[in-house]
């Protein structure tokens, strides 16, 4: 396996365009919607292409700042084309059922489930302070980056305040803001660990007593089931999460966690979770129960590992 740094928008566009003639594999796998035009013309009589999906890029369009309308028009009308040759690519895996493309040569739903081999098993907490919540992925607004932080910090002057622990990649939009925002007294106990390999990720979860998943009601998230609520339950880890429609299912359904519209509301779920035992026994029970139940359900990887070595041997 061969990885590459993350490199310049210009640098990434000639690379979108050069990488897919490079492979000599039988399967050529794409994880990007800019490397589908060559993608579908580098496969051609040489090997299968496997187009991976997983989001709706189109809708996730709008949640970009940066994007101007102008632009966003453009793009999203070039999202559309490449979506297109995505659904004649030979193997088509989808993040879930509402992700395009909606009809394809061969079409699999393949769900953010979590991998097992990379999470901690569930373990005994701890019923005494200091309280620490996770958020795995991302860090950006509409992914509640300001939400989570504000709500910890409210906490720094309570007889028990909470610590966070922020992994994965800060926006450009947000990074200055971060920044700034960790140097202020009430921040002090916020960790901003950047950009983790998985395995090492999800090792600063251990020992953790909440998992947050605190994404904004846009169109590109409305429908979506974030894989790390999955992840926090397969760790046993109670969810506080914003109630959108298919998260607060699954919260409802398993008792794992609770829901929060805002800063206050997800300020006042931390402090009664550290001074409510009841409460918080209910929630880690239940999210006990839900990490036994996902470990013994099937294995999505395993199917679309099979799909693709079908293709190999066709």
């Amino acid at each position: 396996m061969h990885s590459r740094r993350r490199a310049h928008k210009v640098v990434r566009a000639v690379q979108a365009l050069a990488l897919p003639w490079r492979p000599t594999a039988d399967v050529l796998i794409t994880i990007d919607p800019e490397t589908s035009l060559a993608a579908f013309l580098a496969t051609r009589g040489r090997a299968a292409w496997v187009a991976d999906v997983h989001e709706d890029y189109a809708s996730l369009l709008r949640d970009r700042a940066w994007v101007p309308m102008p632009l966003l028009k453009v793009l999203q009308g070039a999202v559309r084309l490449l979506t297109r040759l995505i659904a004649r690519a030979d193997l088509v895996l989808v993040a879930d059922e509402h992700v395009p493309p909606g009809v394809a040569r061969s079409r699999y739903v393949m769900r953010n489930e979590p991998d097992f081999s990379l999470l901690p098993e569930p373990g005994e907490m701890s019923d005494e302070a200091p309280w620490r919540a996770i958020y795995i992925g991302d860090n950006r607004e509409t992914r509640g980056l300001r939400t989570m932080v504000e709500a910890v910090a409210a906490t720094s002057g309570d007889e028990e305040p909470w610590t966070l622990d922020l992994v994965g990649p800060v926006a450009d939009t947000d990074r200055d803001w971060l920044a700034e925002r960790l140097t202020q007294p009430d921040a002090r106990r916020i960790t901003s660990h950047g950009r983790q390999e998985p395995l090492r990720a999800w090792r600063v979860a251990e020992g953790a007593d909440v998992g947050l998943c605190l994404l904004a009601d846009t169109p590109a998230f409305v429908e979506a089931m974030p894989s790390k609520v999955y992840e926090y339950q397969a760790c046993g880890l109670p969810t506080i999460a914003t109630p959108l429609p298919r998260v607060a299912d699954l919260i409802r359904r398993t008792g794992a966690g609770t829901l929060v519209r805002d800063v206050p509301e997800t300020t006042e779920a931390l402090r009664r979770f550290a001074t409510d035992p009841q409460w918080r026994a209910g929630l880690r029970a239940a999210a006990k129960k839900a990490a036994v139940a996902s470990r013994a359900g099937h294995n999505t990887y395993d199917e679309a590992a099979a799909r693709i070595l079908e293709l190999v041997h066709r």
